[in-house]
């Protein structure tokens, strides 16, 4: 479809899916910049910048720049911190900014994104831990530098600490806001290493559990900024009906009645939905809910699509030998493996669509220059360098004539990935020649919901003599996550699915022979990243079938686990550690216990689910969960803490409540009433542990999610003897199992 509007000063006829396509192409191969450049010093009359990250006031302030997105995961905070470390800054005069999007320069290091600057799979303090460290014992070299060469001393008799350099010999202090009134900050920056930086015995403020979160005093008394309480002056409002599905546009728009509406100026058909411009909030709602639209959905891939009616095919395609699959694991010869075995087990796992459900929807301010060749956007987004870059194409620009304002997110979970507010309001403030706040309602985001993927799995074990796994295959069914969210990476890799693949492998099993594999479906849905993505459902599958299979060796489930993880000593940690924490073996009256491993992105964990249930009802009731971790090395405690409490609840929620159907194309839920979600009173006791070690940082986001519904569906069996196989676990699907 093209987009081509007459009364505004947009004009392509390059297609949205093929525009949409070639943008995201270039969000995947950004380079990785240094750490940048700073100038000569400023004295007292503005901050000095030392490098890309960290500037010092002569009042003391130090500015600390946070690349990533602040979602409540806390990297305003912990971010800061590690630079601060490196410094030897006093915490206390510590501030945190927002970096602009510029990922040549503050594009995260990690393996999985070289150089993007997104907020995403749990990696933000696994990928700038070094480059902040670096940053700031480069600020404070220089530091050392100017005050050795003021005092004539030699540096290595000068020391740091709080923000204040001493020279004992001589008694002298100095602040490092007093320094840099002369110091003079290198063209290029000083050389430093690894080798340079602190061990771990020696930080300071790394590791401590006295330091609160950042951005808390911000939201409690008012002050912090999300995208939703941006006002820009001269700005009009924007509410948009949107496309039921990719593909589909508007063909007949009742755009006479909506006019009629108090506060409405403008109602404007586009290829996203109908948008509707008026002087309030309440103006636009009320023109919405006036519309009146008939979709042409003859170029959408999802219409007609029904989920229920799909599986049949879903499960057809699992067992169907010649179907087209891709490999994402395989160790030995699973044939031989399984042709080997003395006994097999097969049994079929499945999970729903399930949509974000993020505090708040999707917004965005833009404001589009007179000559329509540059914008300021205003919004909360984990990847604004995509938006940035997307937005330039619309405009005819380039990235860096799109200034992304960032703000605060409330609630990511993946789907403020994708820019669709920011470019929604570009364009409207493009065609309005005015700033233009776009907010959609609850209804809006459901209906524009970019939901994690419905899946069928198909799992076969084989078993020898003495009850070893000799053999393991899991095949996948689902839509490709990649295929939407990240075409380029889809391209390049033959067709494979990182996002939704993630978590099919069993490297931490001592499985002999095993193979993962998936089948695509194409449904023409709007798929994408999906808080702990597909490890979710993939070792929701693999670990509800382990206790499968470990019931088929007359093994304890908790024993098999760890005989299968002896060789792996982090992952057998947890799994004990959980195990002790729980109790696990003590029998609970009218109760069940359920255990679960996994691993994301090199940050392992077990967890335990104590449950009862309510035959007459269905319902399940989780009493206690206990989760231990191994993050690497922790930054904050406190933080690591409360990412797990919160993934276990998001986790649970997914697992016993969250869902929608598709019917037609369209998605069957329009707010929480529909759509809903665990509520505070259902929430569990939930324990943390962190099985502190010496690796590297890893993230900690997503991995609380993972081994929640796995190990309910394990409780629920030792409790009643059945086999729980379908995501979520909701009241009505568990009487069904009963009976």
């Amino acid at each position: 479809m093209t987009i081509h509007i007459k009364n505004g000063s947009l004009d392509t006829s390059i297609s949205r899916r093929g525009f949409v396509a070639g943008a995201t192409s270039l969000t995947f191969a950004f380079t990785l910049g240094g750490l940048g450049r700073g100038g000569a010093a400023l004295g007292a009359t503005q901050p000095t910048k030392f490098n890309a990250f960290v500037s010092i006031a002569a009042d003391n302030t130090i500015t600390v720049i946070c690349p990533s997105a602040e979602m409540g995961q806390g990297v305003y905070t912990s971010l800061p911190l590690i630079l601060a470390e490196e410094l030897d800054a006093d915490w206390s005069k510590v501030k945190t900014e927002f970096a602009p999007a510029n990922p040549k320069v503050y594009g995260n290091y990690h393996r999985l994104f070289e150089g993007a600057q997104i907020t995403a799979a749990s990696v933000a303090v696994a990928g700038y831990f070094t480059p902040l460290r670096m940053a700031g014992a480069q600020a404070r070299k220089v530091l050392l530098d100017a005050v050795a060469e003021k005092w004539k001393v030699p540096v290595s008799e000068l020391t740091t600490d709080k923000s204040t350099i001493t020279h004992k010999k001589s008694g002298r202090k100095i602040s490092y806001g007093e320094v840099v009134a002369f110091a003079a900050v290198p063209a290029e920056p000083p050389k430093v290493s690894e080798a340079d930086l602190k061990k771990p015995s020696q930080f300071k403020l790394i590791g401590r559990k006295d330091i609160g979160r950042s951005d808390v005093p911000l939201k409690v008394n008012g002050s912090a900024k999300y995208g939703i309480d941006v006002q820009v002056p001269g700005m009009v409002y924007a509410s948009v009906l949107q496309s039921p599905m990719e593909g589909a546009k508007p063909k007949d728009v009742n755009v006479p009645d909506v006019m009629k509406v108090k506060g409405v100026t403008k109602v404007i058909p586009l290829p996203f939905g109908v948008a509707v411009i008026g002087d309030t909030v309440e103006a636009t709602r009320a023109g919405v809910q006036a519309l009146r639209v008939t979709w042409d959905t003859s170029g959408a891939t999802a219409a007609g699509f029904d989920s229920d009616k799909a599986k049949e095919d879903y499960a057809a395609k699992a067992k169907d030998s010649n179907a087209e699959t891709k490999v994402e694991y395989q160790v030995g010869d699973v044939k031989a493996g399984l042709s080997g075995a003395v006994k097999t087990v097969e049994a079929g796992y499945w999970s729903e669509y399930t949509y974000h459900a993020q505090m708040e929807p999707m917004n965005a301010v833009a404001q589009v220059s007179e000559d329509g060749k540059s914008a300021d956007i205003w919004t909360g987004t984990q990847f604004g360098a995509l938006a940035a870059l997307i937005i330039s194409g619309i405009l005819k620009t380039t990235p860096d004539q799109v200034r992304i304002h960032q703000q605060f997110l409330g609630g990511g979970y993946g789907r403020r990935i994708w820019p669709d507010a920011a470019i929604q309001a570009t364009i409207l403030s493009n065609i309005t020649k005015k700033p233009v706040k776009l907010i959609l309602t609850r209804e809006e985001d459901i209906a524009a919901a970019r939901p994690r993927p419905m899946t069928h799995h198909l799992l076969k074990a084989g078993l020898d003599a003495k009850g070893n796994v000799v053999g393991w295959h899991h095949r996948l069914v689902s839509e490709n996550v990649d295929a939407v969210a990240a075409p380029p990476r889809f391209k390049a890799t033959g067709g494979k699915d990182y996002i939704g693949a993630r978590g099919l492998d069993q490297a931490f099993y001592a499985i002999p022979n095993a193979l993962a594999e998936y089948v695509r479906e194409d449904r023409g849905m709007r798929v994408h990243a999906w808080r702990g993505i597909g490890s979710g459902y993939n070792k929701f599958a693999a670990e509800a079938f382990l206790d499968e299979v470990a019931q088929a060796a007359s093994k304890d489930p908790l024993d098999m686990r760890l005989e299968l993880t002896k060789d792996k000593p982090r992952a057998n940690a947890v799994i004990k550690a959980v195990a002790e924490m729980s109790d696990f073996k003590r029998k609970r009256p009218g109760h069940g216990m359920g255990i679960a491993f996994s691993d994301y992105h090199d940050t392992l964990s077990a967890g335990v689910a104590e449950i009862s249930l309510d035959q007459k009802t269905g319902k399940i009731k989780v009493h206690n969960y206990w989760i231990a971790v191994d993050p690497g090395l922790v930054v904050q405690p406190d933080h690591v803490h409360a990412q797990l409490e919160s993934a276990v609840i998001y986790g649970l929620s997914a697992a016993l409540i969250e869902q929608f159907a598709v019917k037609d194309g369209m998605v069957q839920a329009t707010n929480f009433d529909s759509y809903p979600v665990m509520r505070m009173s259902e929430v569990p006791e939930i324990h943390t542990k962190i099985v502190a070690t010496n690796n590297a940082p890893s993230g900690m986001g997503e991995i609380g999610v993972v081994t929640v519904a796995p190990a309910i569906a394990n409780a629920m069996f030792q409790l009643t003897g059945k086999r729980f196989r379908h995501l979520p676990m909701t009241a009505e699907r568990v009487k069904k199992t009963l009976a």
